[in-house]
């Protein structure tokens, strides 16, 4: 699928499984077993301010898991055409967001950790920052 066609239907909230006992729960996420790309990079937000919103851009080539470590918040996807509110609370689901759309991350609780497993490098020419270069982009 060429990147320039992806919607936010291609992008899914997937159950990277919970194993739970006693002691606590604990879920894994493993190259090769239950993510669709290698993962390259790892990096987390947190004690984002009341109301301020996260991301704004769009990526060329990178994907992405993200994951309400703790609390919740909002990813707000757009293709272009369409537009597409998740919102994640649970630490075992993780949402694939594809290449080539554009994303932000809102509504974050108290104390909520966004957890996110990227498949490249920080790499700035991948990124689209202005949205209306990202709207010449879909076309």
């Amino acid at each position: 699928m060429e990147l320039k066609n992806n919607t936010v239907f291609d992008c899914s909230v997937i159950d990277i499984s919970k194993i739970h006992n006693d002691a606590g729960n604990i879920t894994v996420v493993e190259n090769g077993d239950n993510i669709p790309f290698e993962v390259k990079r790892i990096y987390y937000l947190y004690d984002i301010p009341g109301g301020e919103a996260r991301g704004g851009h769009a990526h060329y080539e990178l994907e992405q898991f993200v994951i309400a470590a703790s609390g919740s918040f909002d990813v707000i996807l757009d293709d272009g055409n369409n537009r597409k509110r998740v919102t994640l609370n649970r630490p075992n689901l993780a949402l694939h967001i594809v290449p080539g759309l554009w994303r932000e991350l809102d509504n974050f609780s108290s104390g909520s950790i966004s957890l996110v497993l990227a498949s490249h490098k920080y790499d700035e020419k991948d990124y689209i920052r202005d949205y209306n270069e990202y709207l010449e982009f879909k076309k």
